[in-house]
């Protein structure tokens, strides 16, 4: 501990899941204050963020600078770890086997253990490809002049899974894009702190599209929420409704659309939601973290005239 002080870093053991997420009012100010006031990204991280983000503004000009983050979690470790099957064949499988052994060592394998893919997938839990991705935003209605920020660790097999996604939307931008590799050596092979340059793009973006579940899309939300006073434009879609739609394979476009119009409506309309007994105060800090700032708006204005 005393060379942490010499080196002015406190360091906290996590905590904040023994604790409950309604706990007394005293309680949930102070992590209102510590969530979404008094943490920030180490410097040089937050300034390479910012700069992508006006660099991701300058390439959307055409909409104003508005731009769509998606969150994509396709990378060999999440495709292995979720054991559904995709469309690689014997490569996949291979890689797939060769991944679980690496990073589980034998968890995968156990005597007795069943892993059943098509009740995964049915059931939601596999992860979004990014032609589905794809697929569900042109659905949705974004055309393929839409600015994208897609965050993303390494894309499995990405040179194949990951074109049909820039066909549909070539004004596509990833940090390896905006950043230049001088810009990026600092971070390359600490993925936490690639992913704090992700967090800081999808955060000023104009509508974040997530696709898999985590403390990443759940934080997020969160903080776009206090951010944006309550209502921010996110997309969650209901993975197991889109199991069944990508998998039937007589549906028309203009069914596909309808539903994915749905989808997104439905997205839209959930932007600005109270926190529910047992919700987390990370991702819906309203009214815990925010009524009080309401308030102090209110009343400054107030005063003002």
């Amino acid at each position: 501990m005393l060379r942490h002080v010499q080196l002015r870093v406190i360091r906290i053991s996590p905590f904040a899941n023994r604790l409950s997420f309604d706990a007394p009012p005293a309680v949930q100010r102070l992590r209102c204050l510590a969530n979404y006031e008094a943490l920030r990204f180490s410097s040089p991280i937050l300034t390479l963020g910012e700069t992508l983000v006006a660099r991701m503004k300058e390439r959307s000009a055409s909409s104003g600078g508005k731009y769509v983050s998606v969150h994509l979690r396709f990378e060999e470790d999440m495709v292995a770890f979720s054991c559904c099957i995709f469309d690689g064949g014997r490569q996949e499988r291979f890689d797939m086997e060769a991944a679980r052994e690496r990073g589980w060592r034998g968890k995968f394998t156990k005597p007795g253990r069943i892993i059943r893919p098509g009740a995964i997938r049915i059931n939601g839990k596999c992860p979004l490809t990014p032609l589905e991705v794809g697929l569900m935003l042109r659905g949705m209605g974004f055309d393929r002049n839409t600015s994208i920020y897609l965050a993303s660790g390494k894309i499995y097999d990405a040179e194949r899974n990951m074109a049909p996604l820039f066909e549909m939307f070539p004004l596509l931008q990833t940090k390896e894009m905006l950043a230049s590799p001088e810009e990026l050596a600092p971070y390359q092979n600490y993925s936490s702190r690639m992913a704090g340059i992700d967090y800081t793009v999808c955060l000023h973006s104009e509508v974040f599209v997530t696709t898999q579940g985590g403390n990443f899309p759940h934080f997020l939300m969160g903080h776009r929420r206090y951010l944006y006073g309550g209502h921010s434009k996110t997309i969650r879609p209901d993975k197991r409704k889109l199991a069944q739609i990508f998998d039937n394979p007589s549906i028309g476009w203009k069914t596909f659309k309808r539903h994915m119009l749905n989808m997104r409506s439905h997205s839209d309309s959930k932007g600005f939601e109270l926190k529910r007994p047992n919700d987390s105060i990370y991702s819906f800090p309203c009214p815990d973290c925010m009524c009080r700032i309401g308030k102090s708006e209110d009343s400054r204005s107030a005063s003002a005239t």
